[in-house]
């Protein structure tokens, strides 16, 4: 994999941020064992989320790709939404009137999360976040986030030929097809 010297740097990482909707067991929330371990700033407040930066968006048609990572990597946040799954569509919603954050969701990957272990795009926040931060080369910001979970690596391991290539594709279209070769 090709790794850019200075999104590497020790100093440096890209701001992570997560909306809080508190519709699931707090005791087993990715994204609030993140921000209690101070990886990810939390926003239960929908008035306090940022306004610029990429959103997570599962259900958006873009794939964050190549031409993404410029966004981040100019000081702009990476925000993922946690809510339920059966909840979404009015949560994305209720953001989108709230901020001009760009939508992105991300190429096919396995969840290795205890819930939806070996599920196609069920990502839970955490690993979201880490395959975002994986796919532009912060690799070490990934498994950062990922360490705070006994389960966290295997996201990693599960993933790692999709991810070492959709990290390495020149543009999103590129990306969009690399990943017919893994999950048809």
């Amino acid at each position: 994999m090709k790794i850019d010297d200075k999104s590497q740097s020790k100093n440096w990482v890209v701001p992570v941020h997560a909306i809080y909707l508190a519709q699931d067991d707090r005791k087993k929330n990715t994204a609030v064992r993140l921000s209690r371990k101070n990886k990810i700033k939390l926003h239960s407040n929908l008035r306090n989320i940022p306004k610029k930066g990429i959103l997570l968006d599962p259900l958006c048609g873009k794939v964050f790709g190549p031409e993404d990572h410029e966004i981040l990597k100019t000081g702009n946040p990476l925000v993922a939404l946690d809510c339920s799954w059966n909840q979404i569509e009015s949560s994305l919603e209720s953001i989108s009137k709230r901020s001009k954050l760009l939508h992105r969701t991300l190429p096919l990957l396995l969840a290795a999360n205890p819930v939806n272990w070996g599920k196609p795009t069920k990502l839970c926040t955490a690993e979201a976040i880490a395959a975002t931060l994986y796919l532009m080369g912060e690799v070490n910001q990934a498994e950062n986030i990922l360490s705070s979970f006994n389960w966290g690596m295997e996201f990693i391991k599960l993933n790692k030929e999709p991810l070492d290539d959709y990290a390495n594709a020149k543009s999103s279209s590129e990306l969009v097809k690399l990943q017919f070769d893994y999950f048809d």
